[in-house]
């Protein structure tokens, strides 16, 4: 096991990491440019920079609030209407930095942009460990309807520990009762969702992004193959379409039979309810007994 100073190393060289791939990335974002082409750059120069991908890189656009991934053989463009949401996660020996920004290519919601990231810096200011998550999302929530807009309520942030994205601690971004708390010691992704629509997220059809859960008989030896792949690559965090597709084109089916089989979960595209565009801001911040350290600081 590791001790603590070990820990706060590691966590803090996968914000280093997030950090500068973050700012390498947003300049990519253009009109004209793959979506594809970012993600493959964000996933290779994490590890060029000596970390791991702790989920694929999420590039969600407009009124796609999150998990949409780039597929494999990817056509999709970045165009100048475009309010995107560049989702990017790194770990450094299982220890996770979690962050988003937007990008708004459209030039025309500066303002939605700007009450996602204002109410992030709020929250963050006002945590004081230990603190009702609940305390956190109503802080959430005040900041991003005094701009106007709606909090995204069926999505939150989450406390994180290693290997694990979601410990089952979330941070709502609405007002809640809940008696959860975080503190000192806790990983924390906050991640606050605004919008112009009804300030929820539906699931879209489309799914890339997939997470091994157990092992189960399978009948057919291909999907036994890949899910002895899937355990052995990616036992922990989330992995992509793309990178099993990659290794074999054939998997595309035996993906579908893993699904079915509850060998593995498929993350849903989360689309607004009422296709309203959605901005997103997000750091991982690490609660000590001297305060709040954001691991991810950077852009935002």
């Amino acid at each position: 096991m590791d001790n603590l100073e070990e820990k706060m190393e590691k966590l803090k060289r996968a914000g280093e990491i997030h950090v500068k791939v973050m700012e390498e990335a947003v300049k990519l974002v253009k009109p004209g440019v793959k979506l594809l082409d970012v993600a493959e750059y964000v996933e290779s120069r994490i590890v060029e920079l000596g970390g791991g991908a702790a989920f694929p890189c999420n590039i969600s656009i407009n009124e796609v609030a999150a998990h949409y991934s780039p597929c494999y053989m990817d056509e999709k463009e970045f165009s100048e209407g475009d309010v995107v949401k560049l989702d990017i996660g790194v770990h450094v020996d299982g220890y996770i930095a979690d962050g988003a920004i937007t990008v708004d290519l459209s030039g025309s919601y500066s303002d939605l942009k700007k009450a996602s990231e204002d109410a992030l810096r709020s929250a963050i200011k006002e945590i004081v460990p230990p603190m009702k998550v609940g305390e956190i999302g109503a802080i959430i929530q005040e900041v991003i309807e005094s701009y106007g807009y709606k909090p995204i309520s069926n999505l939150s942030g989450h406390v994180m520990e290693r290997y694990l994205l979601h410990s089952g601690i979330n941070i709502p971004n609405v007002r809640e009762t809940s008696n959860e708390c975080i503190d000192v010691g806790d990983i924390v992704a906050i991640e606050p969702f605004a919008t112009e629509g009804f300030g929820q997220v539906v699931d879209g059809s489309e799914r890339y992004i997939f997470k091994f859960l157990r092992v189960r008989p399978l009948r057919l030896p291909i999907a036994r193959k890949l899910l002895k792949l899937i355990e052995d690559k990616y036992p922990y965090l989330p992995f992509s379409e793309r990178w099993i597709l990659k290794e074999n084109v054939r998997y595309r089916s035996a993906l579908r039979n893993l699904v079915s089989s509850g060998c593995i979960y498929a993350y849903p595209v989360l689309i607004e309810k009422k296709r309203g565009i959605v901005s997103q801001a997000e750091h991982t911040v690490l609660l000590t007994e001297n305060g709040v350290e954001i691991i991810t600081k950077g852009l935002l």
